[in-house]
């Protein structure tokens, strides 16, 4: 197994700038002083272990600090290492309604054992009105997809960050989860004042296998059943089901939902 995150949690590692300083060092040379500092930190964070990272950017990025989950596959592993080192931090959760049972439950189990703050978000239509409406838009093509995704899960994902204030957001994304995800950086600023924190980017699944066993934590209750993404009932499918990890959700149209493809400069 290749050195990781997860491999570096008792190793020590060379003390991080703050930002600032990060900022400071670059502000004599050419380009965007914030770009090469977002840059320098990046490369410094990557020789870091996820809890490390945490603490940095809970230091060093504006407030309000919350953390972001789909309560998916090996969702308890971003929920467990930021809750214990951020007690009390704002988890959202956007529901879109179709949802499976087994999620559901899952929100309940983890929030209830890990006492989180759950901020829960949804469409301004509820999903029977929408269904009135616009008809069935995941069986509409890719159109029909994605005016489904901006409806229930990126207009309302927008109006939380908006209304809660959020200056930093962290999220469990991991480039091996996907092509699309391959270049996810750990620290992603788009510009503006809103910051988003990847964690465990350079996470493989055994890095999150050993820490949910050394943790006590479960797995999504689908995850036995081949689930390795899970989001809407109607959209997702089992591994065995298809060719490729990509073609899990949204009959093989799409991978992302759009969530974290927000512009938080525009927001």
């Amino acid at each position: 197994m290749s050195t990781s995150s997860a491999q570096r949690l008792a190793e020590p590692s060379l003390p991080l700038p703050s930002l600032a300083e990060a900022i400071r060092l670059h502000a004599a040379g050419d380009g965007d002083a914030r770009r090469l500092a977002v840059a320098h930190c990046n490369r410094l964070l990557a020789g870091c272990p996820a809890e490390q990272r945490v603490e940095w950017a809970l230091a060093n990025l504006p407030g309000e600090h919350v953390l972001t989950s789909s309560f998916g596959a090996q969702a308890a592993v971003s929920l467990h290492l930021v809750s214990r080192l951020r007690p009390g931090i704002p988890v959202i959760f956007i529901d879109t309604g179709y949802l499976f049972a087994e999620t559901y439950r899952f929100v309940d189990q983890l929030a209830a054992r890990l006492e989180l703050d759950l901020r829960i978000y949804r469409a301004a239509l509820s999903p029977a009105w929408q269904e009135a409406r616009f008809g069935r838009r995941w069986e509409q093509g890719l159109a029909g997809i994605e005016a489904y995704n901006r409806d229930n899960k990126v207009e309302p994902m927008e109006r939380a960050l908006r209304q809660l204030g959020v200056g930093t957001w962290f999220a469990g994304l991991r480039r091996s989860q996907a092509s699309t995800r391959a270049g996810v950086e750990i620290l992603d600023w788009s510009g503006g004042e809103r910051w988003k924190v990847h964690l465990i980017a350079d996470w493989s699944d055994r890095d999150v296998h050993r820490y949910l066993e050394a943790n006590g934590l479960p797995y999504h209750p689908l995850w036995q059943q081949g689930y390795v993404s899970i989001g809407d009932v109607h959209s997702t499918r089992p591994l065995q089901e298809v060719g490729h990890i990509d073609e899990t959700r949204f009959n093989g149209l799409k991978r992302e939902c759009g969530l974290h493809e927000i512009n938080l400069s525009g927001l």
